[in-house]
């Protein structure tokens, strides 16, 4: 026969096991851990861009396409005019396409700035987001004017 002194024995044996074995055997002893699913903290940058040529390890190839440290990032959610005359907008695209160049030029020059790669391209380029105070620059460039959202937003510039 059990008696209610032996039954809190064995309660308190059992709960002093189970305490034991959870501070030898899960991840951070026993203790409540919380999953942290945030993305990792992303370092700012300051870094001086030119316009590419045939050097290209730093420089702006257009409105949303760079080279950071001799890697091509393709900057995602937005697109910008084409800087080529066989286009859809003509010479008036390949004007907008320079000052959309030009722009985003001077805003990395002027700003420290933080990116984040997620992945490539089907032309090898990283696909990557450059935030500047954390504003995404692709927004900058949408409310000013010079870009389109992208994939879905309207190539107005082929009007």
């Amino acid at each position: 026969m059990i008696t209610p002194a032996l039954g809190v024995a064995a309660l308190l044996a059992v709960c002093t096991l189970g305490w034991v074995a959870a501070d030898t055997y899960l991840p951070g002893g026993g203790q409540i851990v919380q999953a942290a699913h945030a993305a990792p903290a992303v370092a700012e940058r300051r870094v001086h861009f030119s316009m590419c040529g045939r050097n290209r390890h730093t420089c702006i190839v257009d409105g949303d396409t760079i080279w950071l440290d001799g890697q091509n990032l393709r900057l995602q959610s937005y697109d910008t005019p084409e800087p080529y005359n066989d286009i859809c907008g003509g010479q008036a695209e390949v004007a907008l396409a320079h000052r959309a160049s030009a722009r985003l030029l001077d805003l990395l020059n002027a700003n420290s700035f933080t990116v984040q790669t997620s992945g490539q391209d089907r032309y090898g380029r990283v696909l990557a987001t450059i935030r500047i105070g954390g504003r995404d620059v692709g927004d900058i460039l949408i409310e000013e004017g010079l870009a389109r959202r992208w994939p879905d937003g309207h190539e107005w510039w082929c009007e």
